[in-house]
């Protein structure tokens, strides 16, 4: 049974519910059974819009248990905005709704990403996968409904230039927590220095403790259901954990907080760990005053036996 970590360099116009359906249907091609009860469990960890490239985090097995963990985790983003055009969409899918002749100057941008730099507040866009009264915003938009969402705080860590094209574009690199929506922020970017602009190009670089660095195509992931062996595509579980530290325990540790049981009497400083029996995890635990609780238990084999 496969536990771990396939990083997928997403091309546009995949979906990420099928880049799932595509890792499911390498491993049915591979003889695993994925559909039946006890079957390879399978999962994403942060959806990517279709028109977005890059690194999207698929579970599989006991990963799975991590996937609300990595939709929680900052990202880190390639986007291009280019100038004098607005879209519905805020990207190049939509219809245009709006125009302008400012051309702004890269002394004029980067004069005003401070502001956009930190905690900030955002409106999502309309076409967005929020629900409104049980429906989806993007749904609702399409239908020729009106769609005003609710502004929500996001926070951006570090926001840079990249490249700067008057008539181009520029591009930008961005890394921001969890809930923010790049294209509003590249909408907010261009209407602060009065004009409008769109998002012609995204790509995520890093989710959580991933990067590009391990992804791997969809064609070297089709080659999975050709034969290719699944472990050299495979990152271990514990890669979804390299953002925090490890906990070593005993044997006799290990069978305790697989039973759920408190540990008490530890040393370390207060904060998330993940609790391992040698270099297999055991379980992701919370440490406070001395006492180790756990957060998620692994069901893996050879632990605490």
């Amino acid at each position: 049974m496969p536990h771990g970590w396939i990083i997928l360099d997403k091309p546009v116009e995949l979906g990420s519910t099928q880049a799932v359906a595509a890792v499911k249907r390498n491993l049915r091609e591979a003889g695993f059974n994925v559909k039946l009860k006890g079957g390879v469990k399978v999962g994403h960890g942060g959806t990517l819009d279709p028109l977005a490239s890059g690194v999207l985090p698929i579970a599989l097995g006991e990963a799975t248990k991590l996937t609300g963990r990595m939709l929680d985790a900052d990202k880190t983003y390639l986007f291009t905005l280019r100038f004098g055009e607005e879209t519905d969409t805020l990207d190049a899918e939509g219809k245009v709704i709006a125009t302008s002749d400012v051309l702004p100057s890269a002394e004029e941008l980067a004069a005003v990403l401070p502001q956009f730099t930190g905690p900030i507040t955002q409106v999502p866009p309309a076409y967005s996968a929020l629900k409104v009264d049980g429906k989806r915003a993007y749904d609702l938009a399409r239908a020729g409904e009106e769609v005003t969402l609710k502004s929500r705080e996001v926070t951006i860590h570090a926001l840079e230039i990249h490249g700067f094209d008057a008539s181009d574009g520029v591009t930008l690199q961005a890394q921001v927590s969890k809930g923010t929506y790049i294209r509003s922020l590249a909408r907010d970017i261009a209407h602060a220095l009065g004009s409008c602009g769109t998002v012609t190009m995204l790509r995520r670089i890093k989710a959580g403790p991933f990067d590009l660095s391990g992804a791997i195509s969809l064609d070297k992931l089709n080659e999975v259901g050709k034969g290719a062996p699944l472990e050299q595509l495979l990152l271990p579980l514990e890669a979804g954990l390299d953002d925090i530290p490890a906990i070593d325990l005993d044997p006799e540790q290990a069978r305790a907080v697989r039973q759920g049981r408190v540990l008490t009497g530890m040393p370390q400083d207060d904060g998330l760990y993940w609790a391992r029996l040698e270099t297999i995890p055991v379980a992701l635990v919370e440490l406070s005053h001395g006492e180790v609780r756990v957060v998620r238990g692994f069901n893996l084999t050879d632990v605490a036996e």
